[in-house]
């Protein structure tokens, strides 16, 4: 490795990269030694089960939650949802999944688990239905590189990230088309406040929701096919970003990758740590999260912006860098390459610390640095935004010229407006103006950008490592690990002990005899 701008010593950032592996191995270990329910669900999903009961319930959660009843005396979920679903249907109870699911739900259909010959026609039925639908992930990651090839890509980096999400799928649409229109290369759409805590996938198309809009496959199939039409007239594939986080990471990913998004939130500790959902079951679920994500070629986005929201910018700055590290690495096992980690860091110091910019730059370029080959998603100032707009404006001016300083790939758009209002277009078009300004003026000054070998900057970046390293060893010395180290507060000041938190009923260890297809299919690649 080149020592770079910062003038990094390679034996230590290698010794970092060893730490990470070291302290990430028996988290791994234990996600594969678990399954849970929102995997269960996402191989049904998987195999070709939509819709939902009148009630709005989906049929992937009614058929599961019936499979787990009868199976209870045998422990339930530690089998899988597989063996006991597709035996049914080769014994002739249903036609089909979904009829399978309605007859299953009106308590018509019990189910086994099968042993010897009916165990093996069930392993081998079931691989060959859920294969059908991995193989359709795979024709949508051919379907967007024929697109970028027919509409060419984004014209420079970073791109430009842009969120619209006004709780009503048919007015994000417009406004997502009219971003693209001015610059926006990534569209996002943040999702309805709440839904990382439900345990169950809304259906259909959502007009109602809540600082943000439902990720429903419906919806996703509606703005990926709007920005399909941007992308044709705008001469540039426009990419669709959407959250796979919260209980049902595992079945949003899926429905991500048959849907053709090109980005998905994808964290290994934000649901842990600022949703107050179980360790376990976030760690399980975010492993096959990912290898969905790997086959699918999503680029994930990490959020190690929101430590920054809680804890001290500067102070906890080795934080947000020992979770990159992280992030890499469950990202790398799960089968993603370096073009798909789009690793998360923010532009968070308060402004009034002498200093903060080039503090910024600091932190900034360390990971430029640290992660050359990946695409990290830079985000703009919100904890100091004011409320005034000028200042506010300002800022967001001084975050973009670090992303331009530092080489970003992924340049997410900050509104003067942040913490006042829910942004108008207006707000977003001068937002996107200040964006075109500086990288246009810029140019490629990050080629010219070289911090002095003994100054703040590089002096700073290296301290931020050095501090890394030392917690990485703290964080292995635990006896429990990682996981110690989230129940003691260490990420973002948020005590999150592994015992606790939503959605821990939903999580058991594999039985001898489980058996699920997506995994073993994933896996194979």
């Amino acid at each position: 490795m080149s020592r770079g701008k910062l003038d990094l010593d390679p034996a230590t950032v290698r010794r970092a990269r060893s730490l990470a592996r070291k302290a990430g191995q028996p988290i791994v270990e234990m996600a594969q030694q678990h399954t849970t329910v929102a995997v269960e669900r996402a191989t049904l999903r998987l195999g070709g089960l939509g819709g939902a009961d009148q009630e709005g319930t989906p049929w992937v959660n009614r058929l599961l939650d019936v499979v787990r009843a009868d199976l209870a005396a045998d422990g339930g979920l530690e089998h899988g949802v597989a063996l006991p679903v597709w035996d049914a249907l080769l014994r002739g109870e249903a036609e089909d999944l979904a009829t399978l699911a309605q007859r299953a739900s009106a308590g018509s259909v019990r189910f086994r688990l099968p042993e010897g010959r009916d165990a093996t026609r069930a392993r081998s039925a079931s691989r060959k239905q859920v294969g059908q639908g991995i193989r359709r992930i795979d024709s949508r990651r051919r379907e967007r590189d024929r697109l970028i090839k027919r509409f060419g890509d984004a014209p420079r980096t970073p791109w430009i990230y842009l969120i619209v999400a006004t709780g009503d799928i048919y007015e994000d649409i417009p406004q997502a088309q009219q971003a693209a229109r001015e610059g926006a290369d990534v569209i996002a759409v943040i999702r309805s406040t709440g839904q990382s805590l439900l345990d169950y996938v809304p259906e259909g198309a959502t007009r109602e929701g809540f600082a943000g809009t439902y990720a429903t496959q419906e919806n996703f199939r509606l703005m990926r096919a709007a920005l399909d039409e941007s992308s044709k007239e705008l001469g540039r594939y426009v990419r669709l970003t959407n959250y796979a986080s919260g209980l049902c990471m595992p079945e949003i990913a899926a429905l991500a990758g048959l849907e053709r998004l090109d980005m998905m939130l994808n964290d290994s500790m934000y649901g842990i740590l600022f949703r107050d959902i179980n360790p376990v079951r976030t760690f399980v679920d975010q492993r096959f999260s990912r290898q969905v994500h790997a086959r699918a070629g999503i680029i994930i986005n990490t959020g190690e912006d929101n430590y920054l929201t809680t804890a001290d910018a500067v102070e906890a700055a080795h934080t947000v860098t020992t979770s990159q590290l992280l992030n890499e690495y469950f990202a790398k096992e799960a089968g993603l390459e370096d073009w798909q980690l789009g690793l998360g860091h923010a532009f968070e110091i308060d402004p009034d610390v002498p200093d903060s910019f080039r503090l910024e730059l600091a932190h900034a370029l360390l990971a430029r640095e640290l992660f050359p080959e990946a695409p990290l998603k830079w985000m703009p100032p919100t904890r100091h935004m004011t409320g005034d707009i000028f200042r506010g404006y300002l800022l967001d001016g001084f975050f973009n010229l670090a992303g331009a300083l530092t080489g970003q790939g992924i340049l997410l758009v900050g509104m003067m407006t942040e913490a006042v209002v829910t942004p108008w277009l207006s707000d977003r078009d001068l937002a996107l103006q200040n964006v075109r300004y500086v990288l246009e003026s810029a140019g490629s000054l990050h080629e010219d950008f070289h911090p002095a070998p003994d100054g703040l900057i590089a002096t700073r970046a290296r301290q931020v490592l050095g501090e890394t390293l030392e917690l990485l060893e703290r964080i292995i010395d635990h006896e429990h690990g990682l996981l110690d180290a989230i129940a003691d507060g260490t990420f973002g000041l948020m005590r999150r002990p592994s015992d606790g938190g939503r959605g821990l009923d939903g999580v058991a260890r594999k039985s001898a005899a489980y058996y699920n297809p997506a995994t073993e299919l994933l896996e194979e690649k």
